[in-house]
């Protein structure tokens, strides 16, 4: 028995050499697997180290951009709220001057022939022209304009 007993104990331990053996041979394949996974592992870090480098240079042009492009807006904004204000300011110079065309246009205008103390046939045979005033106000500010280029006093 005891040589039997050694036999069983040696043909287990042969056994379990050959499943070692083999479990050995699949973590070899898969070690073979992992170190091939991490070799492909290495370049796709490397290229995502790249990939933002790039992408903070990019950034950082972006950055420089947007503050030259609020600068240069920034100055606009300005010129744009002066030129705002001068118009404003010529336009209420305009209309005052309009006012005053239209007073010179009123002051100008020919007396309506109901309001003199003309023959009655005067009136019927020789009506007097209406002027519209637009009409006026345009002849005044043309008089106005030759005044003014001819060196006289416009107003």
């Amino acid at each position: 028995m005891n040589h039997s007993l050694g036999l069983a104990i040696e043909s287990l331990v042969a056994v379990l050499l050959v499943v070692t053996i083999g479990y050995c041979m699949l973590l070899n394949t898969r070690l073979k697997r992992l170190k091939a996974d991490e070799h492909s592992l290495k370049a796709v870090i490397a290229e995502l180290i790249t990939a933002t480098e790039i992408a903070e240079r990019a950034i950082g042009g972006l950055k420089h951009t947007v503050r030259d492009v609020n600068e240069n807006l920034g100055g606009q904004l300005s010129a744009a709220t002066h030129l705002s204000e001068h118009l404003k300011k010529q336009l209420a110079e305009g209309d005052n001057v309009v006012r005053r065309l239209s007073k010179i246009a009123i002051a100008a205008r020919p007396q309506s022939p109901e309001s003199e103390d003309a023959p009655a046939s005067t009136l019927a045979t020789a009506p007097a022209p209406r002027v519209s005033a637009a009409k006026a106000v345009a002849a005044a500010a043309q008089a106005f304009s030759d005044r003014r280029r001819s060196g006289g006093l416009a107003a």
